[in-house]
């Protein structure tokens, strides 16, 4: 980081559709299991019934008591980024007791979609139009709202859902903001909690990011956008960078990761997962029509990261790309890739994380961190689950497709979205 202190993570929260815990998930990546499934639904199309489920997990652990009767409002994203959270924090080995809470930092992603749509206003909906019309009867929709809808629904809607219920829960009322929208919204929080440790305006921050995109109608508002697998093959069809690619299949996932000053962390005795070295993000305007992503803006963005931490693309164990699956999206990446390493002169291996839990918006920023780090301190490099071949363009590209032993300590972790955005993070682990 281009600060005075150095920022490391401490600590660090799971949970996906491969289970709950960084332990846990990180052993379903080595074992290249994933966590998307056939779910039954009747009346929807064939591909919008493959997903990412997270089971077992309806109400979340270690609730403060003062804050029991509230947990009712969290929406499914918000349970899962909390676990996460809890998980991240509880890690850390850290005594909150010891920091201010003013010195407690909190930064919040979230892409819960478990509310688009309003499927909870159907059963009073139905009631108003039983007798027939195209119209509702408004006594009878004003009654029925009263009996059958849940009165809380506008808090669950909130995209900061899960921001005020956290902060209270950790007391973490330092500098903090919430996010919302597609990614990389995730990675913006990990770099706003190092930007606030770098300066020295906080002695911890917590980043988190959490989602829920498999509800029927932000599927089908998904597909609709044309960006979804058809499914054909099941579960394997989640193919990043893989020439045989036609989209992402969703999941739902909270990831969180607990940074601190170094020196701080040394001197309570923590155990240090990682360092922060560098971050880049870049916008740019894409040309044509619908929706595409600019040829060079993970190359800018990775550049950014490097020249920060002032390190070498040649050094990396690998790059971790965003990873979509999308036509578009997986070229562009794949041509920034390629560009960098023609420039530099050599290559290091790529791999993309997401068809092993389902794309989980912004806690699948957050998350492939997470792996990444797992990855690096157990010097390998991930596979790249159901990956083939690429186009003939990218054939001299080193793509993983299956764990073997890293060449170096460092990873960059790359994360774009809609309409020209991208962030990248710069990562070194611990010695091996």
């Amino acid at each position: 980081m281009s600060t005075s202190n150095r920022v490391v993570v401490t600590g660090m929260g799971l949970v996906t559709p491969l289970g709950k815990g960084v332990e846990t998930n990180w052993k379903s990546v080595l074992a290249g299991k994933t966590g998307i499934e056939r779910h039954e639904r009747p009346g929807s199309p064939e591909n919008l019934q493959f997903f990412g489920r997270v089971e077992g997990m309806e109400r979340p652990e270690g609730i403060p008591a003062k804050l029991a009767g509230q947990v009712r409002f969290l929406n499914r994203g918000s349970v899962l980024g909390f676990e996460a959270a809890m998980e991240a924090v509880g890690s850390s080995g850290i005594d909150l007791a010891t920091v201010p809470r003013e010195r407690r930092s909190l930064f919040l992603a979230s892409g819960d979609l478990t509310k688009t749509g309003c499927e909870f206003m159907h059963p009073a909906l139905k009631d108003a139009t039983k007798h027939g019309g195209k119209n509702a009867d408004p006594l009878v929709l004003n009654k029925s709202l009263m009996d059958k809808v849940n009165p809380f629904f506008l808090l669950e809607s909130i995209s900061n859902n899960l921001f005020s219920f956290l902060s209270a829960a950790l007391e973490f009322m330092g500098p903090n903001t919430s996010l919302a929208s597609f990614s990389p919204c995730g990675a913006h929080t990990l770099e706003l909690a190092c930007r606030r440790i770098g300066a020295g305006e906080a002695d911890i921050a917590l980043a988190v990011g959490c989602c829920c995109w498999i509800t029927e109608i932000p599927m089908f508002e998904l597909d609709g956008l044309g960006i979804l697998s058809k499914c054909k093959h099941g579960p394997a069809s989640f193919r990043p960078l893989d020439r045989g690619r036609d989209g992402f299949i969703p999941g739902e996932g909270g990831a969180a990761i607990l940074v601190e000053d170094r020196e701080r962390a040394i001197a309570r005795g923590a155990n240090i997962l990682a360092e922060i070295k560098g971050n880049g993000n870049c916008i740019e305007v894409p040309g044509g029509k619908g929706l595409t992503v600019p040829a060079a803006i993970s190359q800018n963005a990775i550049g950014e990261s490097l020249r920060e931490g002032s390190a070498d693309v040649r050094d990396l164990a690998f790059i971790c790309p965003h990873g979509s699956g999308t036509r578009k999206g997986d070229r562009s990446e794949l041509g920034s890739m390629q560009a960098i390493f023609d420039a530099e002169g050599g290559s290091v291996p790529v791999c993309a994380l997401k068809a092993y839990t389902g794309h989980m918006g912004a806690a699948s920023d957050l998350c492939e961190v997470i792996l990444g780090i797992e990855a690096v301190n157990e010097g390998v490099v991930p596979g790249t689950l159901n990956f083939s071949a690429t186009e003939s363009a990218f054939e001299s590209m080193d793509i993983s497709a299956s764990t073997r032993k890293a060449g170096g300590k460092s990873f960059v972790s790359v994360s774009y979205g809609i309409i020209g955005q991208c962030s990248t993070v710069l990562v070194e682990g611990r010695a091996n």
